[in-house]
C-alpha cells in the first residue's frame, strides 16, 4: 500500500518587500544617530574652499594671537574678562555670533576656552578660516 501522494508542494518565502523595509530602517537609525549625539561641541564651522565671510550682522569678533593674547573687537581682554565683556555686547544684542580668529600655532584647548563660554552664554560660535588656495 503505498501512502505517499504525490508530489509535496515546495515552500518559498519571498524577500523582495522586507528589502525595502531594511532600507528604511537602516536609513532612518542613521539620520537619527547623527542627531542625537549629545558630546559634540556645537560650532557653526564656514566652508574654507569658499572663502566667503560670515554673514552675520551681530558681530563680535574674537582673537587669539601667538601669545595667548585674547582681543574683542580690537579691544585687549584677559581670559577672565572675556564672559563679562561678551556678557556686555549680549545685552546690546541677544542674538549675537562670535567669530573667532585663532593663530595657527595655538593649541585646540585655547580655542575651546572660548567655545565653552560662548556655549554656556547660548551664543553662536563661529570659528574664521582662510581659503584655500
Amino acid at each position: 500500500m503505498n501512502l505517499r501522494k504525490g508530489k509535496k508542494g515546495t515552500v518559498e518565502v519571498h524577500t523582495s518587500a522586507l528589502n525595502d523595509i531594511m532600507f528604511f530602517l537602516l536609513l532612518f537609525f542613521l539620520l537619527a544617530s547623527a542627531v542625537v549625539n549629545p558630546t559634540v561641541v556645537k560650532l557653526l564651522v564656514p566652508q574654507s574652499s569658499s572663502g566667503q565671510q560670515s554673514t552675520a550682522k551681530k558681530a563680535v569678533t574674537v582673537t587669539i594671537d601667538e601669545n595667548l593674547k585674547y582681543t574683542i573687537n580690537k579691544k585687549a581682554v584677559t581670559l577672565t574678562e572675556l564672559q563679562t565683556e561678551l556678557e556686555r555686547y549680549q545685552k546690546i544684542e541677544p542674538d549675537l555670533t562670535v567669530i573667532l580668529y585663532v593663530a595657527r600655532n595655538v593649541t585646540y584647548q585655547d580655542g575651546f576656552q572660548v567655545s565653552d563660554i560662548a556655549n554656556k552664554m547660548k551664543l553662536k560660535l563661529v570659528v574664521a578660516v582662510e581659503p584655500k588656495k
